[in-house]
């Protein structure tokens, strides 16, 4: 995200986005949650992560860097320079780096994060899946946050507007639009089968919905 809507989040300013498909789907964030020392929901996903941690888009650094404090060895990623700079203040190691970039510790991590819709970077979810299956470990497992059953599944260009339906400030790659997705826990497994992964727990927290992949 832009350096615009991270420090109007961290001021609590309110910058509710919306990332908007060609079909007219869409997918809402609010990245002044992203900001808080913690979400409703986020302790179910922190506990899974049991060993060294990736956390793949990591915006500010609210997982990483409550990681961190539980003595987790962790590393947050992010394409966005005041994303890291954010994050290290929280006191997560961080880099400015994209997932598909060399990594430190590639083939060796125990887990990998991919929480607040992150499952859509890149708008390829299984090119970003096959990516997660390469960085982790041998038994290794991917936590993913996605989209609630029901939910129309989409992916490709989209737009993203502000409340006001305006060209919002939060493309990645100097224009309104971006490649994202959207999957709902629904399609996970198929998904998951389709880059030698399988899925081996959803649950639910807060109406956010996760599942757990591993490779095989």
């Amino acid at each position: 995200m832009s350096a615009t809507v991270l420090f109007d989040a961290m001021f609590r300013r309110a910058v509710p986005l919306t990332v908007r498909h060609m079909t007219g789907r869409e997918q809402r964030f609010d990245p002044a949650a992203w900001c808080r020392d913690d979400l409703p929901g986020d302790q179910t996903l922190l506990a899974r992560c049991t060993g060294p941690t990736l956390d793949v888009g990591c915006g500010p650094g609210r997982l990483a860097g409550a990681l961190a404090r539980r003595g987790c060895p962790a590393l947050g990623i992010d394409i966005s320079e005041t994303a890291v700079r954010l994050a290290r203040r929280r006191g997560a190691a961080a880099l400015r780096r994209d997932v598909f970039d060399p990594l430190p510790g590639a083939g060796r991590w125990h887990h990998v994060l991919l929480a607040d819709g992150n499952i859509g970077i890149g708008g390829d979810p299984a090119r970003l899946l096959r990516r997660c299956r390469r960085l982790l470990a041998t038994g290794g497992r991917a936590h993913v946050e996605a989209a609630a059953p029901g939910t129309a599944g989409w992916s490709g260009p989209a737009v993203v507007e502000d409340a006001a339906g305006c060209p919002g400030p939060a493309a990645v790659h100097g224009g309104a639009e971006l490649p994202w997705a959207c999957v709902p826990i629904d399609d996970l497994a198929a998904l998951a089968a389709a880059t030698a992964m399988r899925v081996l727990e959803t649950w639910t927290e807060a109406d956010r919905w996760f599942a757990t992949l591993t490779v095989g």
